[in-house]
């Protein structure tokens, strides 16, 4: 298991990289949004040096707000566009996977279509990734594809597609967090976890573990015993780094002792 967190997309990615590696994180979850991290801004050369000098894993993150599944085709395609652009730079950067985040909103329009348009755009994305030596991973999102029933609408009929698992996001706008749920059904297809804490209900606060209500020891013990061991982001947004420097140390101590 490896430890890493997510860049501020307010700030420069090579200082960001110098920071984490500073605090012993393993890698880099690297969202190429704007203002400062936008695909089109990154110093591609730059960011490698970077990453190489720390010896610093990478993950590939995007931003949550493109509209994959926008019912104007126009718009659509530039969201797809805009991800095709981020698979090129991840790739560059030496990245194996990079999530998407399936888009939920196309006012009047029924469910299904909301489902075909997401897989129209994943299915464009793999088509785009598997040349470039690149996967693609979806996220699961409150309020829609936060369980396994609905990430199997869009994992069923795309096998290509890889899992990103968001502990924080399966305990939101749910009766009970979907953690093991999604585990028991795809724990195969899983390629990456964010985790951090929140209260439930709707609010997803980015806590540092322990200061919510999330059974993170659990939920910990749950991705051990499906096998997997591989990048667990430690989304810990407080502006005091402090809290995620003690989010990773007792992440590291559960894993030990599961």
């Amino acid at each position: 298991m490896r430890i890493g967190a997510m860049n501020h997309p307010q700030q420069d990615v090579v200082d960001e990289i110098r920071w984490m590696a500073e605090m012993e994180l393993e890698f880099i979850d690297l969202t190429l949004e704007p203002p400062a991290a936008a695909v089109w801004k990154a110093d591609l050369k730059a960011i490698r040096a970077a990453l190489q000098q720390h010896g610093m894993g990478l993950v590939g993150h995007t931003a949550y707000y493109l509209p994959i599944g926008h019912p104007f085709e126009s718009v659509r395609q530039a969201a797809v566009a805009e991800l095709r652009h981020c698979l090129e730079a991840f790739a560059a950067l030496g990245c194996r996977w990079m999530n998407v985040h399936p888009d939920r909103y196309a006012p009047m329009h029924d469910h299904a279509f909301v489902i075909q348009q997401n897989l129209r755009s994943l299915g464009e994305l793999l088509e785009t990734a598997r040349p470039l030596g690149m996967g693609v991973m979806v996220e699961n999102l409150p309020g829609g594809f936060n369980s396994a029933d609905h990430l199997g609408e869009l994992l069923d009929p795309l096998p290509d597609l890889g899992l990103h698992l968001d502990l924080g996001h399966a305990n939101l706008q749910v009766d009970r967090n979907t953690t093991e749920s999604i585990l028991a059904r795809f724990a195969p297809r899983l390629r990456h976890v964010h985790l951090h804490d929140n209260k439930g209900g709707n609010a997803d606060l980015h806590l540092p573990l322990g200061a919510g209500t999330l059974e993170v020891e659990r939920y910990v013990r749950a991705l051990k015993s499906s096998g997997y061991d591989g990048t667990i982001t430690l989304e810990v947004f407080s502006p005091d780094r402090k809290f995620l420097a003690y989010s990773r140390d007792v992440l590291r101590k559960m894993w030990n002792a599961g």
